[in-house]
């Protein structure tokens, strides 16, 4: 029997008998590694004579075969078994809860989104949405904007180079209000003019050239529009201490209606809302009129101008509405007690695990919209 026969008998002997993967792992060093018994009858082919080689060679290669693969026989042996001994032995509690598996958290826009929808539903409105790139007519004109009011300036708006129909450039909506038009337009085609209670707010996306700690391009709105027939300025005024209370979940907060203009309403009212200083932090709330309280604007709002009802074909003389708007950014901000809107756009995971809310506690008025 040859050398390489010899060592290779050896060899499958010893992986035969092999307990475990230490003992494999020992035997394939000793046979295979650098310096192992097999491996080095291999670097001996190099001295041989052709004629030798020529009859050793194979033998030598088989024998490392053979040896490579017992030895990765061997060692699915030994893991099956292993294997089959821990399955035998060990049991799987199906009570026990499985363990937190990573997820995703929800964002304090759409979180404040969802407390707006919670609450107005509760007051009878429904969500309304729309383009939010736009034209001249719904965003401006419809609304009563003169042709000269700074809102249309570049230095303000986002132009497109294209244009729309009438030839004039499309741009990204500056507010929400043109989702009000647009409502009010459909409503009109739908009754011949004759019209239809409206009740809706229309919450998303708005873009204005401006930016700083409590400015960014694009920011969230949210209006509401309420047109029925008798509406007046004390619809408007409840309705707004009622969204405002529920939404910071107190009922000892007081708001001011400053008359103020915007082309859209008439009357107007920019909304104050009172607050006070708890443990050295503004809290909405409380006495407005303590030591240490003030007022915060937070809100534009006043009655539907007769122009812009009548540009949405209804008749003014018989429908009446108001409206309001707010950035839901800044509401985020004045509840959760943040300090930079340009945060909210970074895209920084740590921000959002810090302010951000769990997917599965959906905002309602029974379990607080904010809990």
């Amino acid at each position: 029997m040859s050398d390489s026969e010899t060592i290779k008998a050896k060899y499958l002997e010893q992986i035969d008998s092999a307990s475990d993967g230490d003992a494999l792992e020992a035997i394939r060093v000793a046979a295979l590694g650098k310096k192992g018994e097999i491996s080095l009858l291999l670097k001996t082919l190099g001295k041989m004579t052709p004629e030798e080689r020529q009859s050793e060679g194979p033998k030598i290669n088989g024998a490392r075969q053979a040896v490579a693969d017992a030895i990765a026989a061997r060692k699915q042996a030994i893991e099956s078994a292993a294997l089959n001994a821990q399955l035998a032995t060990e049991k799987l509690d199906m009570t026990l809860p499985p363990p937190n598996a990573p997820k995703g958290s929800i964002h304090p826009v759409s979180q404040v989104m969802d407390e707006l929808a919670e609450i107005f539903a509760d007051l009878g409105f429904s969500v309304a949405t729309g383009p939010e790139i736009e034209d001249d007519w719904h965003n401006f004109t419809a609304l009563n904007i003169p042709e000269t009011h700074p809102a249309r300036a570049m230095h303000d708006t986002f132009y497109f180079p294209q244009t729309d129909e009438t030839g004039m450039p499309k741009l990204l909506r500056t507010h929400t209000s043109p989702v009000q038009i647009r409502t009010m337009m459909d409503i009109a085609k739908q009754t011949d003019g004759s019209g239809a209670p409206i009740y809706i707010i229309a919450p998303g996306r708005t873009y204005r050239s401006d930016s700083d700690a409590t400015h960014t391009p694009m920011f969230h709105q949210v209006e509401g529009l309420v047109i029925d027939k008798g509406i007046h300025m004390g619809h408007l005024k409840w309705t707004l201490e009622t969204f405002v209370r529920a939404f910071f979940e107190r009922d000892d907060i007081e708001l001011r209606l400053r008359p103020s203009y915007f082309p859209f309403t008439e009357p107007s009212a920019e909304v104050d809302v009172g607050f006070s200083v708890e443990k050295g932090r503004r809290i909405i709330g409380g006495d407005p009129r303590g030591d240490t309280g003030g007022w915060m604007e937070i809100l534009g709002s006043g009655m539907v101008h007769p122009n812009v009802i009548k540009n949405c074909g209804l008749d003014p003389e018989v429908w009446q509405g108001f409206a309001f708007g707010c950035g839901i950014d800044r509401l985020a901000m004045l509840k959760y007690g943040m300090d930079d809107l340009r945060a909210f756009f970074d895209g920084d995971l740590r921000w959002t695990e810090h302010y951000g809310f769990d997917a599965l506690d959906v905002p309602t008025l029974s379990g607080g919209v904010g809990a």
